[in-house]
């Protein structure tokens, strides 16, 4: 008899916590390679064309998260068909796992005019992290019943957050900035980034379970195949998950703004608000501790008021935020003049990373969750390989699209890129409806393979 996914146990609190782990240690990898780090060392030191406004620097960090992004695309849906047959997710999370610490312990060797060696370790680095993301997003359906989903995602990207607090704070203080004459300290934060992620994963791959059985391949088939002709299934079927596909239109507009954010908001510092060192680390704690609170608390409120309306909440947030990061300049002056103050620009840019900071890990945990509500959960791996593609997808297209704006119109011009992003992905959200998306992977059955 089928298991309804209510009747689905919630798991222990110590795999959930090893789930949690998980985002705990690769947020490291976020913040210090992707956002924080080594994207203002790429771009000033390393690229370094500084009577350019850094623009190709910026155009060719583009283009290594771009490719990377764009391989998670070509192949994580099959990987993840391949998981869900094969009951193999914690191997191929592993095999990830080991990939992204091995190729961002060698950023250490990116030596200032090594833009090849930068360029292909990024891309070779991102991708094994991008694709591990959705591998152990994959885990969630089976850690609950669809009603505890928002609060468990919720938990793993707080948690996460509290990682990326925690590495990113040991480096600022101890590695400093990332400066050209600081360059023989600052190198260290990629091995430092893959020592944590290693270290801080390890409850992940000690307390969580392998969910589902291996099934047995049919005749003349193996995993690889089999992964092509289950993806091949679930696209003819797009019309029983026809709320997904929906979601998903949407997720591929949103992650595309996101992406946009982690990837340039600290170059946006550096070189558009011209921020002091005390404010770019007072702007990474503010981001970091407001991010947890609002994942963690807007998961408890997912589960009151919904999945869909706690993401499109979450995205107004995200407009609002980009509205203020483009307009900080002349909100700061605005505020001058009506309270008669002589606040900077780059304190006012403090105000406006709460509200990005409340959108940022909300927004990605609602998203994985309603993921997890529309996905039966003998297909849970393959789904979040559409979820991976399509959050990959969109940081292929953002970002480049990103770049080559910020080429013709400065960054500061480009950044309203975002807000257009965010509303597409607000009004594409309204036609989801979320109570008959759970009802199709509820209902969901099976054939077998022959």
């Amino acid at each position: 008899m089928k298991r309804l996914r209510k009747d689905i146990p919630r798991a222990s609190k110590k795999e959930i916590f090893g789930w949690g782990m998980f985002d705990f240690a690769n947020q490291s990898y976020t913040l210090l390679i992707i956002t924080v780090i080594f994207p203002v060392l790429f771009t000033t030191v390393i690229v370094g064309d500084a009577e350019n406004e850094y623009r190709l620097g910026n155009l060719l960090w583009s283009v290594a998260l771009s490719i990377s992004y764009f391989l998670v695309v070509l192949s994580g849906p099959v990987m993840g068909a391949i998981m869900d047959y094969s009951a193999m997710k914690k191997r191929f999370l592993f095999y990830s796992y080991c990939l992204t610490i091995v190729s961002t312990a060698l950023l250490y060797f990116v030596e200032p005019g090594m833009v090849v060696l930068g360029v292909v370790l990024m891309v070779i680095s991102n991708f094994a992290y991008a694709i591990g993301e959705s591998f152990i997003a994959s885990f969630l359906p089976s850690l609950g019943p669809p009603s505890d989903l928002g609060k468990i995602s919720g938990f793993g990207w707080a948690l996460g957050y509290v990682g990326g607090l925690v590495s990113a704070g040991f480096v600022i203080v101890y590695l400093g900035d990332a400066t050209a004459e600081n360059f023989d300290r600052i190198r260290w934060v990629g091995p430092f980034a893959a020592l944590f992620f290693m270290l801080a994963a390890i409850p992940t791959f000690v307390w969580v379970k392998e969910p589902g059985k291996r099934k047995v391949l049919p005749k003349g088939e193996n995993f690889v195949s089999m992964g092509f002709t289950r993806m091949g299934r679930t696209i003819n079927d797009v019309k029983k998950f026809w709320d997904l596909a929906v979601f998903l239109i949407s997720v591929f507009f949103a992650m595309a703004a996101i992406y946009i954010v982690i990837s340039f908001a600290f170059i946006y510092g550096d070189q558009v608000v011209r921020w002091d060192e005390e404010v770019r680390v007072l702007m990474f704690v503010i981001v970091q501790v407001t991010a947890a609170i609002g994942a963690f608390s807007f998961g408890f409120i997912q589960d009151k008021i919904g999945a869909k309306l706690t993401y499109n909440i979450t995205l107004s947030l995200w407009f609002l935020g980009v509205l203020g990061i483009w307009a900080v300049t002349d909100i700061t002056d605005w505020f001058n003049m009506q309270f008669g103050t002589e606040i900077e620009a780059q304190y006012m840019f403090l105000y406006i990373g709460v509200i990005a900071g409340l959108s940022l890990g909300s927004s990605q945990s609602a998203s994985r969750a309603l993921v997890g509500l529309f996905s039966p959960e003998q297909k849970s791996a393959e789904f979040f390989g559409f979820w991976g593609l399509s959050n990959k997808l969109a940081g292929f297209f953002g970002i480049i699209g990103i770049g080559l704006l910020q080429t013709q119109f400065g960054l500061q011009r480009s950044v309203l890129f975002c807000a257009f992003l965010f509303l597409i992905a607000i009004i594409i959200c309204l036609f989801v409806n979320e109570r008959r998306g759970e009802n199709a992977a509820d209902n969901f059955e099976e054939m077998p393979l022959e």
